[in-house]
């Protein structure tokens, strides 16, 4: 760190990489003066979203970009490490984390700023004192088998991507796009839904006793055998067989045939890897998959405690499930001094992975000290937080406390001519262990049938006399699969080894956003779009969207990771059939895939009759057949007549629904007397207000659909047609603001920038207070800021907005650019307007640092001139672009025959 020049001694300095500035702001302060942190805020290069960025024919070279933000964030890194003594890249330990480390390598190494610079690369779990120190102490070279895994992943999604999404937009318009992982983890969604779809239901019965022992004790039994053989689930498949076996089990008194007890013991589950965290939160708290992650990565960067920075669980993206033993003892302690010994076992749980691509080296998620109870984090903490630590913490205790020990008695009962014998069960806990404390939730089983073994039963022996009191006939029916919750769902795609569980909450993220699926309880049901382009898929590109396959590249890329199979070598053998069958389908005519997908949603899209007549037959004329068609929107239904049957309707709708959807007038607009009309077209029901003016258009708008048709009337139909409505002029530069409904939901609007509002009901009501605090949160996520944790109203001083955020070092209220943090002790949701006040005026008074005032820098004239010029010539450019397209535009106007949607489709 020192060197010599003519004499004099001069400091060198190391230069440290980490992702997170919350986590550099921790480390620098672990790590001393002599050492200089920076950020890199996650990944610093991507392949850009264009074609071209991978090339298969130039041994897969890939072009890598880096946006504005990071290109100045680079440039302060290279500054920094140019001269210094070494750089020491300490990004998270995992396959992303090593891929920042090399890319931002590579960007000094182009910057030629390494001369005389020794690299490192180190790893830690944890962020804390101990755990970073000790990772300095245990440099290594940065891991090419990894880096090369990476590499392989994202040349293999990208080319995937935006080979796979422009076959899509062209045979099937209106989808979004296609992706390696995404369109598998549709096609799970999509096969359960086709499942509930084809069940059916199938009828059984059981049959239930109420008996009363010699001590006058209940006992709760069901029918268990007739005539010596076992009663299956569906041997009494109707009233008259459940009416004859309860005929048979009161044909006589009723003996104990035989008690056995069995001990037997319950085992812990293992700590929580990244998948199994996201399934309990997402059972136990209702957190989504990217929620959970989003509070686990606060917790990970930890808060202040004792004047330091430190961590609060280990890193979180992890498949292993071992815990280090260097901790075992603190474990062990803790339970033993909040529980007893007798929940400590005699050795330590050793757990092994059984994830189907565990490829992954980390430790399982842990609190970073157990000894930091929930109860001693909630003054430090937000709700949210405090929860999924509770979680984590009671997870890995319950790991390593004892085994739950148990009583299961099983107990027969046969009728005196021995036709019937009912069985009872019952459990008893003789000790709790590790139940004491947690007991991991399930999703759903098959049938939501318990087994009835929690109850206990009162001591019964052979021999012994039982009593009737009641025999009852249930009926029951089989239900479907249920649809898959985000729990089951992230369960389900890690047993088929589809993706990685660090990235199943973006994946679930994308589908969501890409309208292939929505939420209903919970619970994941997909959107016609979703169900198109499975379809699509299975029948053009069924390989690549079949499970085994992308397991099998999941386990070539951990092969890639463990240096047995070369990257390039991978993405040759799969690119070669892959392209070559892309090649194929972009020949195919429209008219096949529409018959395709015809046959495979037929059953969805065109549900059989009541009367048994024939689900295809158009409504609207005799002879007509309907079928799906595509159109510039996406697909419809329509009737082969076209165009002298012009039937059309949506996918979602029946065939009666769209045949009685006739124009229904409302009413009469109280101005100027126009009609309005409640009409129907493809893209669902909307109103429309007559105009007698020549030339003018209808103004139409559509229908929310959380508002049933039979509930719209002529006032709800004023609404919508005043839309997009005035809400008032923005305080601060006095611009209006306007609420309406748009493709994408509610929304206001300021300035072009558009905000969602929660409910269509809340562009009617929406008020200027709410509507800035919704803009100004929409500015906030945009930069990734805070988030916003109560609503102050109008700085009685400024008449500017005031808020309380959650910010990266704690809670803080807000007002026109001024922050002023709370307070320790005082709770963000109790803060009153005044209090605020103070705390801004305060700040205000107290006047900005040294280091922000001295930060600005003037502008020099040569880059002033240099920036007007390229903006002159900017806005030239857009000028011949905006005449070109105005051109184009008129022609195809003047070339346009029809508007109707069925000449869109026509080939």
């Amino acid at each position: 760190m020192f060197c010599e020049l003519k004499g004099i001694q001069v400091i060198r300095m190391n230069v440290v990489i980490v992702e997170s500035p919350a986590k550099a702001k921790s480390i620098n302060k672990y790590l001393g003066s002599g050492f200089k942190v920076f950020a890199s805020y996650g990944h610093v290069r991507d392949l850009p979203s264009k074609n071209g960025s991978v090339e298969p024919d130039d041994d897969f070279a890939m072009v890598w970009e880096a946006d504005g933000q990071s290109k100045k964030r680079l440039s302060d890194i290279a500054k920094a490490v140019k001269g210094s003594d070494k750089l020491i890249l300490a990004t998270d330990p995992d396959r992303e984390g090593e891929a920042i480390s090399w890319h931002v390598l590579e960007v000094l190494k182009d910057k030629k700023v390494l001369k005389d610079v020794h690299v490192e690369r180190v790893v830690f779990n944890a962020i804390t004192k101990k755990s970073v120190l000790d990772a300095m102490e245990k440099p290594r070279e940065l891991d090419a088998e990894l880096i090369d895994a990476y590499l392989a992943r994202r040349a293999l999604d990208y080319l995937v991507g935006f080979t796979l999404s422009p076959v899509l937009w062209r045979k099937l318009p209106g989808s979004r796009s296609a992706g390696r992982v995404q369109s598998v983890s549709l096609r799970i969604i999509c096969d359960r839904e086709l499942e509930i779809e084809k069940f059916e239901p199938r009828e059984y019965w059981s049959v239930e006793a109420a008996l009363k022992s010699a001590g006058a004790a209940t006992v709760s039994s069901r029918l268990y055998a007739l005539d010596g053989k076992k009663v299956g689930k569906f041997d009494l498949a109707n009233e008259d067989d459940a009416k004859a076996a309860v005929a048979a089990v009161n044909s006589g008194g009723l003996t104990v045939s035989s008690v056995e007890s069995k001990p037997t013991r319950r085992n812990p589950q293992p700590p929580f890897t990244t998948s199994t965290l996201q399934q309990e939160a997402a059972r136990k708290l209702g957190f989504t998959a990217k929620t959970t992650m989003q509070i686990a990565q606060r917790l990970y960067e930890g808060i202040e405690l004792n004047g330091e920075m430190t961590g609060l669980i280990t890193y979180m993206r992890t498949d292993g499930v071992e815990i280090i033993p260097e901790v075992m003892p603190s474990i062990r302690n803790t339970i033993s001094s909040e529980y007893g010994q007798s929940y400590v076992p005699d050795s330590p749980r050793v757990y092994k992975a059984k994830a189907k691509n565990a490829q992954e080296a980390h430790e399982a998620i842990r609190p970073t000290d157990v000894s930091r109870l929930t109860k001693d984090m909630r003054s430090y903490l937000p709700d949210d937080q405090v929860a999924l630590y509770d979680l984590i913490w009671k997870r890995t205790m319950a790991s390593q406390m004892e085994s739950a020990r148990l009583e299961q008695t099983t107990v027969d009962m046969t009728t005196a001519d021995g036709k019937a014998t009912l069985r009872a069960t019952g459990q008893v806990v003789l000790f709790d262990g590790f139940l004491r404390l947690y007991q991991e939730s399930t999703d759903d089983t098959e049938n939501g049938d318990g087994n009835g073994d929690e109850k206990r039963l009162p001591k019964l022996t052979e021999g012994e006399a039982l009593n009737i009191t009641t025999v009852t006939p249930n009926q029951h029916f089989t239900q479907p699969p249920p649809r898959f919750t985000e729990a089951s769902l992230v369960k389900k795609m890690e047993e088929l080894g589809i993706g990685r569980p660090s990235t199943f909450a973006s994946t679930l993220s994308t589908l969501r956003d890409r309208d292939y699926v929505r939420m209903d309880r919970n619970r994941f049901i997909p959107e016609d779009k979703g169900r198109l382009v499975t379809a699509f898929l299975e029948n053009f590109f069924s390989r690549y969207v079949e499970y085994d396959f992308t397991a099998n590249l999941e386990e070539r890329l951990d092969d890639i990771s463990a240096g047995k199979l070369g990257w390039k070598s991978f993405l040759e053998d799969f690119w070669k059939g892959f392209i070559g069958h892309v090649d194929e389908i972009k020949d195919l005519r429209i008219t096949a895939v529409l018959d395709a997908l015809n046959e495979t949603l037929g059953a969805h899209v065109f549900p059989a009759k009541e009367d048994g007549s024939d689900p295809r037959a158009c409504p609207s004329c005799d002879d007509g057949k309907i079928s799906l068609k595509v159109g510039k929107f996406g697909a419809f239904v329509g009737c082969s007549n076209y165009p002298d049957c012009k039937f059309t309707r949506q996918l979602n709708q029946s065939n009666d629904e769209a045949a009685e959807s006739g124009d229904k007038i409302l009413g009469y607009h109280p101005d100027t007397g126009d009609a309005i009309t409640l009409k129907s077209g493809r893209f669902g029901p909307y109103v429309e207000q007559a105009t007698s003016v020549e030339d003018e258009k209808p103004k139409r708008s559509s229908i929310p659909r959380t508002y049933a048709i039979d509930d719209v009337d002529i006032d709800l139909a004023l609404k919508l047609l005043e839309l997009p409505r005035l809400v008032g002029l923005h305080p601060e530069g006095g611009e209006e603001i306007r609420a309406g409904i748009g493709r994408y939901g509610p929304f206001v609007l300021h300035n072009g920038k558009y905000a969602n509002l929660e409910t269509p009901e809340e562009v009617f009501t929406v008020g200027l207070n709410r509507a800035v605090t919704v803009l100004a949160e929409k500015k906030t996520r945009g930069r990734g800021g805070p988030k916003v944790l109560k609503e102050l109203g109008l700085n009685p001083s400024t008449d500017k907005p005031m808020q309380v955020m959650d910010g990266r070092f704690g809670p803080y209220v807000t007002s026109d650019k001024v922050n002023a943090t709370l307070p320790r002790g005082v709770k963000p949701e109790e803060i009153t307007v005044e209090q605020a006040v103070e705390l801004i005026n305060a700040k205000i008074a107290k006047g900005p640092s040294k280091r922000k005032a001295t930060k600005k820098k003037a502008p020099k004239k040569k880059a002033a001139k240099k920036k007007t010029a390229k903006k002159a010539a900017k806005k030239k450019t857009a000028k011949k672009a905006a005449k070109k397209k105005t051109a184009k535009k008129a022609a195809k106007k003047t070339a346009k025959k029809s508007n109707d949607p069925q000449d869109q489709a026509a080939e």
